[in-house]
Formats: C-alpha cells, structure tokens, sequence
C-alpha cells in the first residue's frame, strides 16, 4: 500500500511540477483565458512583459493584476504619489524585478530623478508630503496593516485623507501579486528595464 502511495504521488509531482521557477507564457504557450489579456499588455506595452507572461499561468490572477493596476493608476494619488507607494513595496519586498521597471515607469511618468534615486536607495524624501507616505506605506507593509492611530493621524496631518489611506491598501494589494510571483518565478528583467538593475 505504502509503495503505491509512492508512485502515486511520483506521478502527480512528474505531472505538474517542471522545474524551480514558473513558466513565463507567451500569447502562443500562455492558457486560452490568457491569451486575450496577453494582447492587451502587449497592446499597452509593445511586447508582452516577463511578469505578465508568469502570471499568465494562472487567468484570474493575471486579470486581478492588470484590473488592480488600472484601478491604482486612477486613484487620487499624482504620479510622484503613486510612484511612491509602488517603489516603496518594491524596494521593502526586494523585488529585484519590479524596482527597475517602476524605475523605468517612474521616468515615463516624468518623475524627478531625485525621488527615483531615493526610493532605490531608501534615503529620506525632501518632500515632507512623500516621506509621510512612504512612512504609511512601509507601516502597513510591515505591521501587516496593524497600524498605530499615531501614525494615522500623522498621515493625515500631513496632508492626506481617509480614501488615500485605503488606496495604499489597493497599491500594496497589486504589489503583493507582482513581486510575490517574480520571487517565485525568478522573472528576467525585459530588456526596457535592463539599465535600471537593482540590487538590494
């Protein structure tokens, strides 16, 4: 019994597991539900981007994290905000992916250089305002969302609201899905992202 148990599990393990990383899809190997969403990274970006073609894997997952992405981007918070909270994640969860394409997105998005270079390097902001963000985003990250009223009240005093607190949680729920898979799928850099390496 115990033996046919083995082989048992030998079988399921030689069926589904086929190496340390995940596959990274293309529109041609990626499942049927995530071919469509491939084309509209591919549409948005050029070419279909590693990360998308790891969370290809799973359809749902892929969805949630271009739904989430388009929902941030249309928060209340400006660009310097939103590159911010994202970078913030990124450089916590030593996301050796994601640091240099939000480096390349922050640029895009006419970013100062100087709050780019701070993020990377976990330097202080100059701006008040952003270094109080980047408290409240590096607090929930690290408490897991158990936060203190002081440091609420201090995020509002410096100048930020109810909503934008719960936006971070909306930011911080795309970065999970983002660096977590890039952990796991050990995800190439795209060539785009190649001149902004980032090592922790």
């Amino acid at each position: 019994m115990v033996r046919n148990i083995n082989i048992k599990l030998q079988i399921i393990m030689s069926t589904t597991v086929t190496g340390e990383t995940l596959q990274i899809h293309n529109i041609d190997t990626a499942p049927e539900a995530s071919k469509a969403l491939l084309e509209k990274s591919k549409k948005s970006y050029g070419y279909v981007p590693n990360l998308h073609g790891a969370l290809a894997g799973a359809p749902g997952l892929l969805e949630a994290y271009q739904t989430m992405h388009e929902l941030f981007m249309n928060s209340s918070f400006d660009n310097d905000e939103l590159t911010v909270v994202w970078q913030t994640i990124n450089v916590e969860h030593e996301c050796h992916y994601c640091v240099p394409a939000h480096t390349a997105i922050a640029k895009a998005m006419k970013v100062d250089d100087t709050i780019i270079a701070a993020l990377r390097d976990k330097t202080p902001l100059a701006n008040p305002k952003l270094e109080a963000l980047r408290s409240m985003t590096l607090a929930l990250v690290r408490s897991r969302g158990v936060v203190s009223q002081e440091e609420i009240t201090a995020f509002y005093e410096a100048g930020f609201n109810q909503r934008q607190l719960l936006e971070i949680i909306l930011g911080l729920s795309q970065k999970v899905i983002s660096n977590y898979t890039n952990h796991i799928a050990e995800t190439a850099l795209d060539d785009a992202f190649k001149q902004f390496d980032w090592k922790n």
